[in-house]
């Protein structure tokens, strides 16, 4: 198998997954069928929380053990498995917390172990390009989902029925994840066995001492920005009388688009700055979209400026994670910085679920404002500080 079909297939293996999390924004709709509100949404998503910190800590321990491509191949059969629970589910039951266990247990495994594989493939300088493009084959299965289950909706289907389809759609995934084992370790740039991936106590002071710790901080914020907004779209748009499907097309296609043409953008001389400039963008979006009411036309803004943002964003902050590591602890940076990601996005849903039915959305999303400014603000002085030390 070439090096271009491996990555062709790698790639494609993440897309057909990622979409399992794309529809977490179908969430407090397909809970509304049957009688669950936002608050169980939340709580469902904290234990998904949970599970994604406890799996990320040990998932260096059991790739060390199956071998990374294979745990790889395994995460996306849990994932199959929870969406279908997701989907069979008529009531708040048990099931309901199997399904959120094996949902946290498979994303965790998918997301942090992916950047990983990527960079026994990729030289340091190409890290941006190519981290923006498993980030463009992600996003896609994010903003894609939420649509696909729209159009399902407008045919009559049930909103049951993407969580099927993506379960099949994961199925297959797993199937090219278990194929490109051997493929993978051919064409690594170095081919000594893989170094550890194991999580302890001290790799990760290691990591918190050095300067990958701001991206760490940062991600996390951002993921609770991007967990504000979109993760209960659905509810927002509903309530405005506008169409949450557009929201998500506008948005993937914005995301997508910019992050094709980062994939030729290295970062430039201050990516820090570059990041601050696109998270306060992020944060006017979200401001915009606090006054915008039901104006269908400020409402495809806030999609396009938001996915500027935070979209492209995104893959340069993990590149930056990556490069302000240590080089011995670059699989640990990443899956803490993983893990962080995981408790922003699962986790602040929580909070999220909470505001909107006992404080209201519009106090949700001042809080959102806020922190998408801190965030900026935070690359914003990282990348003067830097700016100082070359100059």
């Amino acid at each position: 198998m070439s090096r271009a079909l491996t990555l062709t297939l790698f790639f494609t293996a993440v897309f057909l997954q990622s979409g399992a999390y794309g529809l977490t924004f179908m969430l407090p709709r397909l809970f509304d069928s049957f009688g669950a509100d936002e608050k169980v949404v939340g709580t469902m998503l904290l234990l998904t929380t949970i599970t994604t910190v406890i799996t990320v800590y040990f998932s260096g321990h059991l790739s060390d053990l199956l071998g990374r491509l294979r745990t790889l191949g395994v995460a996306c059969l849990a994932i199959a498995v929870s969406l279908f629970l997701f989907g069979s589910l008529n009531a708040v039951s048990v099931a309901l917390i199997y399904a959120s266990v094996l949902f946290g247990f498979g994303w965790a495994l998918t997301y942090s172990l992916s950047p990983i594989v990527l960079t026994r493939l990729v030289k340091p300088a190409e890290r941006v390009q190519f981290f923006a493009l498993l980030s463009i084959f992600v996003m896609a299965g994010f903003g894609l989902a939420p649509v696909l289950a729209y159009i399902l909706e407008t045919w009559g289907f049930s909103v049951r029925i993407p969580f099927f389809v993506t379960s099949v759609l994961c199925l297959i995934s797993s199937g090219l994840f278990f194929v490109l084992n051997t493929p993978i370790k051919i064409h690594a740039l170095n081919p000594a066995p893989e170094a550890s991936s194991r999580m302890t106590v001290a790799s990760i002071s290691e990591v918190l001492k050095s300067r990958a710790l701001l991206p760490v901080i940062m991600v996390f914020i951002g993921a609770s920005v991007y967990a504000g907004l979109n993760n209960f779209q659905t509810v927002f748009a509903d309530k405005r009388g506008l169409n949450y499907a557009s929201f998500f097309l506008i948005y993937t296609i914005t995301v997508v688009g910019f992050r094709l043409v980062l994939v030729k953008f290295r970062g430039g001389k201050s990516p820090y700055l570059v990041i601050s400039t696109l998270q306060f963008l992020m944060c006017g979006s979200v401001v915009l979209f606090i006054f915008s009411g039901d104006n269908s036309m400020l409402y495809n803004l806030v999609a396009i400026s938001f996915g500027l943002g935070y979209g492209v964003s995104y893959p340069i902050l993990v590149a930056m994670a990556a490069n302000d590591s240590e080089e011995h602890l670059e699989p640990q940076t990443l899956q803490l910085f993983a893990l962080s990601y995981f408790v922003g996005v699962f986790g602040f849903p929580l909070v999220a679920g909470w505001f909107i039915v006992d404080v209201g959305t519009t106090p949700l999303l001042v809080l959102v404002a806020v922190l998408a400014s801190v965030e900026a603000s935070m690359a914003l002085r990282r990348g003067f500080a830097v700016s100082r030390k070359q100059g």
